[in-house]
């Protein structure tokens, strides 16, 4: 069962990260929190750990406006949000990698109508989001 949708990318690691700002925030997503998993794990962990894991962050992806409605509808599903969006590159990787959670895992979880809309939407955002990124590099190779 897969839980995300990916696209690996010929991206230097900061280009990836500034272009899926830049994808989410296209399709109305702000960024509520950013852990660098790497620097966490070099502060908690060691070196070793952190280059074991590379460079790895997770963005937590949110569009107010589908928050609303789907804590409106299930106050519950705040446990789920907001939707985390991963970039990651190993250190001897010439390619970024960029995961975002599959909005379907909410409809598992819950059988309200209302969250399969919410849900159905966030997934096309986010889809939306990574295509346009992935067709960003292309149109420059």
């Amino acid at each position: 069962m897969s839980y995300t949708h990916t696209i690996t990318v010929p991206l230097t690691w900061e280009e990836a990260v500034q272009r899926t700002r830049e994808a989410l925030a296209g399709q109305g997503f702000g960024i509520l929190s950013e852990i660098n998993v790497r620097a966490t794990f070099e502060a908690k962990l060691g070196v070793d750990a952190a280059d074991a894991i590379g460079d790895y962050i997770i963005l937590g992806a949110c569009n107010p406006a589908l928050a609303s409605r789907a804590l409106a509808a299930e106050p519950d599903l705040g446990a789920l949000l907001p939707c985390n969006v991963v970039i990651r590159r190993s250190k001897e990787s010439d390619h970024t990698t960029i995961q975002a959670i599959d909005p379907q895992t909410m409809v598992r979880l819950s059988d309200s109508p209302a969250v399969r809309e919410i849900a159905d939407d966030a997934d096309t955002r986010l889809r939306d989001a990574l295509s346009t990124l992935d067709s960003t590099i292309e149109s420059t190779s």
